[in-house]
């Protein structure tokens, strides 16, 4: 099956206070949720992660980073909402934020996934945590909350559930790919809030496409050797070059076989490493460029 992005009409610029972002025309929508996927035009970070860096790194300051982000959420409108992040470590690992004495706490199940433990077994396997889990789904049904994920070419994934007012953000690298990312959190939105896949919404954000993202002949192989199908993700322009992979068309299948139409699924047609001028992009620049952010909230009441 070829999957091809929707136009990016889909995703227009806002501007608010002098600064812009993406934002998915389905999910805006919605009167109950915020969201918005950063650029990195305007800020106050300096070279090598020169404009509005998201993420703490050893190329900026604090002080730089947390002006940025106090910005880009006053642009938004949800500086009122408490932001829950992550640890990203490219896996299919979800958690859920959840609102505790007045701070954001992590509920964090030990698997996620059609394979992992339901029921009675599930919540005795969970854990609150305060700080950060080391993870790569966050979901929440909770007002007050913003849900994040920061990215540099890796593909940003917000899903919003219109029934049952619940959100999740997904954090899909190459190696959360092949692990079932973005199946895993339909999945866990369904587990935690009883979402059905058909009622759910998805927007996939900016991330590096098949133009650019070149890569090693052992992730071809992990690829195919979970399923020979995965090989419909690869591309090359002539056979003696690398291959190249699509994040978007792997993801893109998980939301079909999870359920979702593919009428729900809209897609940012722009990628990171092109548009440097838009995007940071750690394929295109290096590790110590800045870093994009994708979130996703559910206004207070």
């Amino acid at each position: 099956m070829v999957y091809w992005p929707l136009a990016s009409s889909h995703f227009p610029i806002q501007t608010n206070e002098g600064l812009e972002w993406l934002g998915s025309e389905a999910l805006r929508r919605l009167p109950w949720l915020r969201h918005g996927f950063s650029l990195r035009c305007g800020g106050v970070s300096a070279r090598p992660a020169e404009g509005l860096n998201l993420g703490f790194a050893h190329a900026d300051s604090r002080e730089a980073v947390e002006e940025n982000r106090r910005r880009f959420f006053h642009a938004l409108g949800v500086e009122n909402l408490l932001l829950a992040d992550l640890q990203q470590v490219h896996s299919a690992r979800a958690c859920r934020a959840t609102l505790a004495g007045g701070a954001v706490a992590y509920v964090s199940a030990a698997r996620s996934g059609p394979d992992a433990a339901t029921g009675p077994l599930a919540e005795t396997r969970a854990a609150t945590l305060q700080s950060k889990p080391e993870a790569d789904i966050l979901t929440t049904n909770e007002p007050g909350i913003l849900l994040a994920i920061r990215t540099a070419d890796c593909l940003p994934i917000l899903i919003a559930d219109p029934e049952r007012r619940a959100i999740a953000a997904v954090h899909a690298g190459w190696r959360g790919t092949l692990e079932g990312v973005t199946e895993a959190a339909v999945f866990e939105m369904a587990r935690s809030f009883a979402s059905k896949p058909a009622s759910l919404l998805a927007a996939l954000g900016p991330s590096i496409r098949s133009c650019c993202y070149e890569v090693g002949p052992e992730v071809e192989e992990a690829f195919r050797n979970r399923s020979p199908e995965n090989q419909a993700f690869f591309l090359r322009p002539n056979p003696e070059s690398r291959a190249r992979l699509d994040l978007v068309a792997a993801n893109l299948a998980q939301l079909d076989s999870s359920g979702i139409p593919s009428s729900q699924i809209h897609v940012a047609d722009f990628c990171t490493a092109c548009r440097t001028d838009l995007f940071f992009s750690h394929r295109k620049e290096g590790a110590l460029t800045g870093r994009m952010m994708a979130v996703i909230g559910i206004a207070q009441p």
